[in-house]
């Protein structure tokens, strides 16, 4: 026998909505689904609700995407920030621990972009690289902008081998490096390997360079505050 509809006064009442109930929602949808369909008819259809509700909590879908990264970000170990050691080995720990969380969801590498979090554990992030520059002498004035310098690499990193790199365009390059001619690229056929190798090291060599360049190059005094 088949069983009749129950009506909307006899079914169970919803959970109420708010934001950590949706961002749940959301990340969950971005971990099977991807980004891509994170989007408010998407997640009203998910919390059997309509798309208006949810713009009470998120005027855009950019500000949701902004909240379903600062949730991932609470992944970050920041444990190195209170560890012993040389600070630049910790910062540089941390980055990658920053950039990993962002490697297991390719489409949310590519949006952390431009995409801008606002959360506790965005915040805490940033506080605590701020706290190993602190501890590394670096001046205010250059730990801000140095902060922004370091975070836009790790991110730019991730967003680059996001879902893997193509063979096919690998493959053409390192053929074109490999083919030059000396009298044609010089340059290119001095260096040769070194060029397309090291692949293990760049990343950290990357933000060695940028957190010296950071220390070595003060603001200007033209430069805003």
């Amino acid at each position: 026998m088949t069983e009749e509809p129950k009506s909307r006064r006899e079914r169970p009442a919803k959970a109420p909505l708010n934001r950590r109930g949706i961002v749940a929602v959301a990340v969950e949808i971005m971990r099977t689904e991807g980004l891509d369909r994170v989007t408010m008819r998407r997640l009203a259809k998910e919390l059997d609700t309509g798309p208006a509700s949810l713009y009470v909590y998120f005027r855009n879908t950019a500000l949701l995407h902004a909240a379903v990264l600062d949730d991932l970000l609470g992944a970050v170990d920041l444990s190195p920030v209170e560890a012993d050691g040389d600070w630049r080995d910790r910062l540089e720990a941390v980055l990658a621990s920053y950039t990993r969380v962002l490697f297991e969801y390719p489409s949310l590498a590519r949006s952390a972009v431009s995409t801008r979090p606002a959360g506790e554990n965005y915040l805490r992030l940033v506080e605590g690289l701020l706290a190993l520059l602190d501890e590394g002498d670096v001046p205010p004035p250059q730990a801000s902008w140095g902060l922004d310098l370091l975070l836009q690499v790790a991110t730019a990193t991730a967003a680059e081998h996001a879902g893997g790199d193509d063979p096919d365009q690998w493959d053409a390059m390192t053929a074109a490096m490999r083919a030059v001619r000396p009298e044609t690229h010089p340059r290119i056929a001095a260096l040769g390997e070194d060029l397309l190798g090291g692949a293990g090291q760049r990343s950290s060599w990357g933000v060695r360079v940028l957190i010296n360049g950071v220390l070595a190059t003060p603001r200007t005094e033209g430069d805003a505050t």
